[in-house]
């Protein structure tokens, strides 16, 4: 008789287990499973290889010395592993903020009875499969971090509702409220890149906080 095969999760699990035993094999298995996720969210989150490299780095360093505390019971490791590597790239930004003056703008604070229509806009993951990539990632970077969090969660790392708001300590309605945000401020960025002078007008842009 057939055993039944692993879940996504079960694998993890088992993976974890024989890590923690001692077999490299295994962290081999975990590296190949989520580094290159980690790294995207990571690069598309600080807009630096650099940056992205070493959260990962930070990340696989972490769990091998087993500094995490990872729950099953909470949800998958691969969820677990973005709010890891986002919390080492929070660390990073306060630290780097630390001597800066701090901006808010009242128009990026959260509003969870914001109600912008997801249909208001062209699906933001069609803009992401085309050649307009780079100019996407320029966009990313001039929003807001808890919009940019979001975003790239759900329409590129492909995450649920749920889960981003597990990785970001957030309800539901505020992933909502960010998401639509961050869809309509990525989508004029973008416009604004495409205009004649767009270039100029985009290099006086301050990023968001």
């Amino acid at each position: 008789m057939n055993s039944m095969p692993l879940t996504d999760a079960n694998v993890d699990l088992d993976l974890l287990r024989r890590m923690r035993a001692g077999e490299a094999q295994a962290l081999a298995s975990l590296y190949q499973r989520h580094q290159a996720p980690l790294y995207r969210f990571a690069l598309l989150r600080s807009g630096s290889p650099d940056t992205a490299a070493d959260v990962v780095q930070d990340v696989f360093m972490a769990l091998i010395e087993g500094k995490l505390n990872f729950d099953p019971l909470r949800g998958g490791l691969s969820s677990f592993l973005y709010g890891v590597a986002r919390n080492f790239m929070l660390k990073r930004a306060e630290g780097e903020r630390r001597y800066l003056p701090l901006q808010v703008h009242a128009s990026d604070e959260d509003d969870d009875e914001c109600d912008i229509t997801d249909c208001a806009i062209t699906p933001l993951e069609k803009i992401l499969m085309n050649e307009r990539a780079e100019s996407v990632r320029a966009a990313l970077a001039k929003i807001a971090p808890h919009y940019r969090d979001v975003l790239i969660l759900y329409e590129i790392q492909d995450l649920s509702y749920v889960e981003i708001a597990n990785i970001c300590h957030i309800d539901i309605g505020t992933v909502r409220s960010r998401l639509s945000r961050a869809r309509v401020k990525c989508a004029a960025l973008l416009t604004l890149m495409n205009d004649a002078d767009g270039d100029e007008r985009l290099a006086n842009t301050s990023t968001e906080r």
